[in-house]
């Protein structure tokens, strides 16, 4: 029992997923305090960036949607930051960086009549000859 747990433990997938969270918890404070303490601010600029006093009363109840505009604004400028700040710097990475690779090859030419051929084919559509298994990354 113990040595199934050590096992199930300590496979990769685990692990890494671990790491994930904690990265990921720790990503999610900096993107809040970034949002909280410097956007936010930034906002007072145009008045006040807080909207927690805002509501109307309707009959005996009171709706509070200035809550829900600060809500609503925080992830608005949560998602903002993280597109600005790490997605699209990250495409231009990846865009700049495969540039200089060639693309993977999508077709293949059958060993026997030379017509065009998906890559994962094993037989040939047009002369219905077997194909050569295709090496992944090949």
């Amino acid at each position: 029992m113990i040595q199934g747990f050590r096992e199930f433990i300590l496979r990769g997938n685990v692990v890494e997923l671990a790491v994930a969270v904690v990265i990921g918890a720790s990503f999610g404070a900096v993107v809040t305090s970034f949002v909280t303490d410097i956007l936010t601010p930034l906002l007072g600029i145009f008045g006040s960036p807080n909207f927690d006093e805002l509501a109307v009363t309707v009959g005996k109840a009171t709706v509070r949607y200035g809550l829900f505009l600060n809500a609503l604004l925080s992830f608005l400028m949560v998602a903002a930051a993280i597109y600005f700040f790490v997605v699209r710097p990250l495409n231009a990475l990846e865009a700049r960086r495969q540039a200089g690779a060639e693309p993977t090859p999508t077709t293949k030419t059958c060993t026997e009549c030379t017509s065009e051929i998906p890559i994962a084919a094993r037989r040939c559509p047009m002369c219905t000859q077997p194909q050569p298994v295709a090496e992944p990354g090949a």
